[in-house]
């Protein structure tokens, strides 16, 4: 599909998917109704001034002369009407600001609630092909975009629609030949309005979109804010931010020239037209054809009609944002979720038998690239398997696949005999447990991020986990012992700190089958020590799947399939392995221990 095409497309999307998202004022419209009557009833209220004045300013002339008599008569009367409307006025809008934001923030609530929802449930597939920076600038710039719409230029919609239609009713009542004339001179400001909404909406989207790639920029590096310290990059990161905001300052500049051009139209048509319109009118004043009151009362509501014009470039520029914005979110709300299969089997624990049939697999984003060529492998409960081989053997890509974060490409996984897909997403990745080799904490309290692991822990049972991951000491020698914040990422914490803590989440979860993914390759060796007797603990018992580069982790395995090309080359234990003569794994242990 061509640029133009989708770009039409999208064009031709973005008042269905905003409508879509408004659908979330439903649950709310005992609220929301009320709230927009309170616009309508307020914006009525607004059009009673340039009614009265008009009755008093334009009232009877002798001789050219204002009434002096006809004003004294009329002045308080008037006055205090228009005082009455005031009050009016205050109240509604009162209620009308507190039902329109309790309705709104509410209906933005749920709508953030269920993108999140649905953005934590898409496939892995999903967020290899899509940057963090960019989803989080959806999740935030976007979403925020929508709220304002709705609680800021809504109302200004509603009030400037009332205005107008009010306006030229009044005017038609004043003088039917005058408003044919002011009319029509529109059809040329509406058609025009409608090309140049179109052409800001479509650069606002383009906008909106290098805003996020900037956004990407700020995550990437804040996430590395490590190496790029260390590799003293941080001129380079400033100018990629800057090239990345260049782009954005790019479209917006386009989408400026365009708004320019509408404001500097708008001002000069629509002043113009009036201007022409009070030429006209002063003629037909002079002529006898209208009245001085109703001319007086053109005048005024033609002031009213040509401010709510004069405010559509605004209100049209804010909406083509929201369009831009409700094409972004619902290009996440439509994406396909992972199969939960909510059908399988959701209860017992599982033993743990594992076994791997015959498994190709390609990641999507490499699909020229065969990963696993007919993997296949078996553990029994309780067993201790290790997978070893090169960068690139296939290694991370089997526990991938073993927590269904990727559908093989053909082959199975079994769990218990029985296939994967016999099993309910939750309740299979619920049997299993991942301590990984860059253990990530989320940034609040020891006790929230070992709570991890089993939401519905008691504080006895995660100190109980953390003793038996060797972290209850270090724990305890904090001033705030497990209510210490870990810091983003966890970066408060040592790296066997961080590790330890990883083991007790495991502990916490109790799984029947525990993935090890080089969960000591980064330690030193005190480190290493407290966290591999933490581990000897923690597999007692469970079947467990090591992944590790250092070979000297895994000589207690039960047994060691060494992995080639995507595929089981070798199998067997440590002893049977380092006594052929020309097995790879021997190889690779002489690499290692000379």
């Amino acid at each position: 599909m061509s640029e133009g095409e989708e770009t039409k497309n999208k064009s031709r999307r973005s008042p269905a998917t905003l409508r879509r998202l408004l659908a979330y004022l439903r649950p709310h419209r005992g609220l929301f109704i009320p709230a927009a009557l309170a616009l309508v009833v307020t914006a009525c209220l607004s059009l009673g001034f340039p009614y009265f004045m008009s009755e008093l300013v334009g009232g009877a002339r002798d001789g050219g002369e204002l009434d002096v008599a006809h004003v004294s008569a009329n002045v308080n009367r008037i006055a205090i009407t228009l005082a009455i409307l005031l009050a009016i006025q205050a109240a509604v809008a009162f209620f009308r600001v507190i039902w329109l934001n309790k309705a709104g923030e509410r209906a933005i609530a749920d709508l953030r609630r269920d993108t999140y929802g649905h953005l934590v449930r898409l496939p892995m597939t999903y967020f290899g092909e899509n940057r963090v920076g960019e989803l989080s600038s959806r999740m935030s710039a976007d979403l925020t975009t929508l709220r304002d719409t709705l609680l800021q230029t809504f109302p200004q919609l509603v009030r400037q629609s009332v205005m107008l239609i009010g306006g030229l009713i009044f005017i038609f009542f004043s003088s039917v030949k005058l408003s044919l004339f002011m009319l029509a001179c529109l059809p040329v400001v509406v058609l025009l309005v409608a090309f140049f909404g179109r052409k800001v909406r479509n650069f606002t989207r383009v906008a909106q979109d290098e805003l996020a790639s900037s956004q990407v920029v700020v995550e990437e590096t804040l996430q590395g804010i490590e190496s790029v310290k260390a590799f003293h990059n941080e001129p380079n990161e400033e100018t990629r931010y800057g090239n990345a905001l260049s782009r954005y300052i790019h479209a917006v500049i386009k989408g400026v020239h365009f708004r320019a051009a509408f404001i500097s139209f708008i001002i000069f048509v629509l002043f113009g037209t009036i201007t022409l319109v009070m030429w006209y009118g002063a003629r037909m004043l002079a002529d006898g054809a209208i009245g001085t009151t109703e001319f007086t009362r053109f005048i005024l509501f033609s002031i009213f009609i040509g401010a709510s014009l004069g405010s559509l470039p605004e209100i049209i520029a804010n909406f083509s944002k929201a369009m831009g914005a409700s094409d972004r979110i619902c290009e996440i709300l439509d994406e396909d979720m992972e199969e939960a299969n909510p059908e399988g089997i959701s209860e017992g624990r599982l033993a743990g038998a594992v076994e791997v049939r015959d498994l190709h697999f390609a990641y999507p984003s490499r699909e020229d690239v065969t990963v696993l060529d007919g993997l296949g492998f078996s553990c029994q409960p309780g067993e201790r398997i290790a997978l070893v081989g090169g960068s690139g053997a296939g290694k991370s890509t089997v526990i991938n696949l073993l927590l269904q974060f990727f559908k093989p490409a053909s082959g199975e996984v079994l769990f218990d005999g029985k296939p994967a897909s016999a099993y309910s997403l939750s309740h299979l990745r619920s049997q299993m447990a991942l301590v990984p080799q860059e253990v990530l904490l989320f940034g609040g309290s020891i006790l929230d991020n070992i709570r991890y692991g089993r939401p519905d822990a008691t504080d006895e049972e995660i100190r109980e986990a953390a003793r038996k991951a060797n972290a209850h000491d270090f724990i305890a020698e904090f001033p705030e012992g497990y209510e210490t914040l870990v810091g983003d990422r966890g970066l408060k914490l040592s790296g066997g700190q961080r590790q330890r803590i990883a083991i007790a989440r495991a502990v916490l979860a109790d799984p029947a089958i525990l993935i090890l993914d080089e969960a000591t390759s980064s330690l030193d060796s005190e480190s290493e020590h407290l966290v591999q007797e933490a581990l000897d603990q923690l597999m007692e018992g469970r079947t467990s799947i090591i992944i590790a580069h250092r070979l000297a982790t895994v000589r207690d395995a039960d047994r060691i399939l060494v992995l080639r090309d995507g595929k089981v080359a070798e199998s067997g234990s440590h002893d049977e392995l380092n006594a052929q003569a020309d097995s790879i794994y021997r190889m690779l242990s002489q690499l290692q221990f000379g």
